[in-house]
């Protein structure tokens, strides 16, 4: 079948679905990615077709009105709100470019990021089945947990409606626009309905959190879907430093921009070294600075994080969730300090399971408290659940479990219109 799959955002928004696309098109399919354009390199890298999406939405991140935003703003939903003008203003190029995408390819069916907004619309045009792939619960109602957007764990008997904040808020949002993109692109009825779903996928562990008991067999907790690099090795200087002593904290901050780079990297260092410990800092998306004059602290851009993470002793990053499935995997403690969006419900998940401590606050974290959260990583206890956790994620295999279950409500889809034609 021809499958095109549909998502934006960062890196940990793109990553995943790329390693979804590659156990695709092992099992026989025709395979599309529609995403950012800052990644088609990567999906050349992986021989998957291709589709960009503009790129103004990951600049949207590096703007300085952004890094005011994120500097400003608590972890959480409320940052990610503050950005949504910008998403207003070139919404109607992203809906466009899913557009021209599936019309040019053709695709039997789609899979797609719930920040996709144009897919759902897009199928329902083309009469084709269609799949929710997320990295992070909260698009299925449940009693058992309160919607990630929410920082609190549970509302009690209020868990189940409080999901309809994620399911139903991109609509709402941006209802004006995709009204009109509906009649004047899709040549649709204005408010008509999306595509309905053929199933759901959830891209992390059931180790790490559970699979509802109210959730259908139209929802699969799939594990996490990991791109392997398996043929990475560390560049000689890193080489060298993670032979050189004991093994280092890694701390990065992902795709995060920057705000007060310099400051947060002076924190970070200052706790390194209250605490005792090395350090490897990544620093990608320019939350960490490069000017870094420590003997016991190395420096990088990036690397693989399931070729590098074996080597580190544990870590300190933002809490997206392929950093945090990475981490998991490894078997190594993980502590967090969340910037916006699922990353906080991703913090207290990890300490909730006694696999890292308390999460940071971004804005008010001393020093010292970053010590202490490295110090708390050495407790003999968190490090054995976090083994133990780490083997658990290591036996899964999200990517082919989720093929699977495509394949199969495919089929079960395909069979139910077959017969009812």
């Amino acid at each position: 079948m021809r499958i095109s799959i549909h998502t934006l955002g960062t890196r940990g928004d793109t990553q995943p679905y790329l390693a979804l696309a590659r156990g695709l098109r092992r099992s026989g399919h025709d395979v599309l990615l529609v995403a950012p354009d800052q990644f088609a390199a990567m999906a050349a890298a992986e021989d998957i077709d291709f589709a960009p999406l503009p790129q103004e939405f990951l600049a949207i991140l590096d703007s300085p009105e952004a890094k005011a935003i994120l500097g400003r703003s608590g972890a959480g939903f409320g940052a990610g709100l503050k950005l949504l003008k910008f998403y207003r203003e070139i919404g109607p190029r992203l809906l466009d470019a899913e557009w021209d995408a599936a019309r040019v390819f053709g695709p039997d069916a789609i899979i797609f990021h719930p920040k996709a907004l144009g897919a759902p619309h897009i199928a329902a045009k083309l009469g084709i089945p269609l799949f929710l792939a997320s990295p992070l619960p909260g698009f299925t109602p449940t009693s058992a947990f309160a919607s990630p957007v929410l920082p609190v764990c549970s509302l009690g008997p209020l868990n189940r409606l409080s999901h309809a904040l994620m399911i139903h808020g991109g609509g709402v949002l941006f209802a004006k626009s995709i009204r009109a993109w509906r009649t004047d692109v899709l040549a649709l009825p204005a408010r008509g309905n999306a595509a309905s779903l053929s199933g759901t996928l959830y891209a992390y562990s059931p180790h790490v959190l559970a699979r509802p008991r109210d959730w259908g067999p139209d929802v699969a907790v799939t594990g996490y879907w990991f791109l392997e690099k398996g043929d990475w090795t560390p560049p000689v200087g890193l080489a060298e430093f993670l032979a050189a002593g004991e093994p280092p904290i890694y701390v990065g901050f992902g795709s995060m921009p920057g705000s007060d780079p310099e400051r947060l990297t002076g924190l970070v260092l200052d706790g390194l070294r209250q605490a005792g410990k090395r350090g490897l800092l990544a620093t990608a998306g320019g939350a960490l600075t490069t000017d870094v004059s420590d003997d016991r602290v190395h420096v990088i851009r990036e690397a693989p994080h399931d070729r590098l993470f074996p080597f580190v002793g544990a870590t300190l990053h933002h809490g997206g969730a392929g950093t945090t499935g990475a981490a998991l995997r490894a078997g190594k403690p993980t502590a967090i300090c969340p910037f916006l969006g699922d990353q906080p419900f991703w913090a207290r998940r990890v300490a909730a399971l006694g696999v890292g401590p308390q999460p940071l606050d971004k804005r008010a974290m001393s020093a010292d408290d970053i010590a202490a959260a490295l110090l708390a990583m050495d407790d003999p206890g968190m490090r054995s659940r976090a083994a133990d956790l780490g083997r658990a994620v290591r036996a899964e295999d999200g990517v082919s479990d989720a093929v699977r279950f495509i394949e199969d409500r495919l089929a079960r889809t395909l069979h139910i219109h077959t017969n009812f034609a």
